[in-house]
């Protein structure tokens, strides 16, 4: 049964922002609603006739699939409106659909928009859900839409992650909004008036002095910002206090000889990193307790450490439901090898049915343990019905992975306080990692901290 949708004060304002202008960004923490904000502004726009071409939401594939419709047949409010998932086999019957909103993943891009192929409809509406899947102006994903972004009336983009990397991140999403006016037209522009770099490091843009207060500016009236703690009853989410494991001896003798000189030798022969940041990637992976040994990614175990840290962790939490995130394959294989074959898993390999199965279970209660890859659980998850312990075995570099994985249990509904739990190796890497997500996170908070709220 439907339920009927009353939007709270801060839903109101974010709709109102959608309909008063041509386009809007919606900056808003997972649980506050962005989806349902959405779909109230398009039914407005369809009511006023307004939207004659209906929408286009390009999303993540879950969301596709569940987060979109799920809120059309959730609340009564939206249960006229009528939507195609353009995906799988049978896309080209979902387009030919007339549905108010056709939905579809960026890796569908390319079909959609193939100019031999002429798929193209007259939508009014584009929103752009999780938008920093358009950050980097030069993916083919951004280039493809390029030239389309000026035939829809409206443009939204939502995200609770805008710059999971720094403000660089800015550029494609707002470009999305207003093709350039507020940041150039060009990210090489947008580079050259707000970044600097130093003699030594000729990758790393740097922000110029006043430049913070010069892009907020400008992009304050396309945006709205809304953080979950201001507008829903959210638990705490106390903060983290890393366990640390030491190296064994013989692993820390291969982790420094890859840090120093690029080269270790294991049983199985020499291991040569081509250059820092491979060898980093290796370190990192022997702080975890395995190595890739060649191309085909077959391993060797180096140790156990984090493995043991983490079954005395479980151990201490008796048995409630818990969520424990890897990086490496081979972190994978070795969870499943110490906590059982049968354990579930979310990430690559994982059909779509098994993981909702898998999540329904969890959800119920019936499965103590999960082991999830932060990239395939970043969106579209709803996991804080029983759940409200997170722990990283491998930390990963992305911020906007490792803030939307814990919002998969630190969001509305959730009952308890979340635990989030970082297992590090002493002294490497991980403590780097971990640094960066830190300084990213305070990029991010600093930028929300800027943006008003109206």
């Amino acid at each position: 049964m439907s339920e009927p949708w009353h939007p709270h004060e801060y839903q109101l304002r974010a709709i109102k922002l959608l309909l008063s202008q041509g386009s809007g960004g919606l900056l808003l923490d997972p649980g506050l609603g962005k989806t349902a904000v959405c779909l109230a502004a398009y039914k407005i726009l369809k009511k006023k006739r307004m939207a004659p071409g209906g929408m286009l939401v390009i999303a993540p594939l879950r969301p596709c699939y569940s987060v979109w419709p799920n809120e059309m047949e959730k609340w009564a409010e939206f249960n006229e409106l009528t939507y195609a998932v353009i995906h799988g086999p049978d896309k080209a019957d979902m387009l030919a659909l007339d549905a108010d909103i056709h939905i579809i993943n960026p890796e569908g891009l390319a079909w959609l928009f193939d100019p031999k192929a002429k798929r193209w409809r007259n939508w009014t509406v584009l929103c752009v859900d999780e938008s920093t899947k358009f950050k980097a102006s030069g993916t083919k994903r951004f280039k493809l839409m390029r030239h389309h972004f000026p035939n829809f009336d409206r443009r939204w983009i939502l995200t609770g992650t805008p710059v999971p990397n720094g403000i660089m991140d800015l550029f494609g999403q707002i470009f999305i909004l207003d093709l350039g006016n507020a940041l150039g037209r060009y990210i090489t522009h947008y580079r050259n008036q707000y970044f600097h770099v130093e003699p030594w490091d000729r990758y790393n843009y740097i922000p110029n002095h006043g430049s913070w207060e010069k892009i907020v500016e400008r992009i304050d009236p396309l945006v709205l910002r809304l953080s979950a703690q201001d507008y829903l009853d959210m638990p705490d989410l106390p903060p983290i206090d890393p366990i640390y494991v030491d190296l064994p001896e013989e692993a820390r003798e291969k982790y420094k000889d890859l840090e120093d000189e690029f080269i270790t030798q294991i049983e199985e022969g020499t291991i040569i990193a081509a250059n820092s940041a491979v060898a980093g990637g290796k370190c990192r992976q022997i702080c975890n307790g395995a190595l890739y040994i060649n191309a085909e990614h077959d391993w060797v175990s180096i140790h156990d450490a984090k493995l043991d840290a983490l079954e005395e962790l479980l151990e201490e939490l008796g048995g409630a439901p818990t969520l424990v995130m890897y990086e490496f394959n081979h972190d994978k294989e070795r969870l499943l090898g110490r906590f059982g074959s049968a354990t579930p898993v979310l990430g690559g390999g994982t059909s779509a049915r098994k993981a909702d199965g898998y999540i329904q279970q969890f959800n119920d209660g019936h499965i103590p343990l999960m082991i999830c890859h932060p990239g395939s659980m970043a969106h579209g998850l709803n996991l804080q019905e029983t759940c409200h312990h997170l722990i990283w075995f491998g930390l990963t570099w992305n911020l906007e992975y490792y803030d939307q994985a814990i919002a998969r249990i630190y969001r509305q509904g959730q009952k308890n306080p979340v635990f989030v739990y970082h297992i590090l190796a002493h002294d490497t890497l991980d403590d780097r990692v971990m640094n960066v997500l830190a300084d990213k996170d305070k990029t991010q908070k600093k930028l929300f901290a800027s943006l008003t709220t109206r």
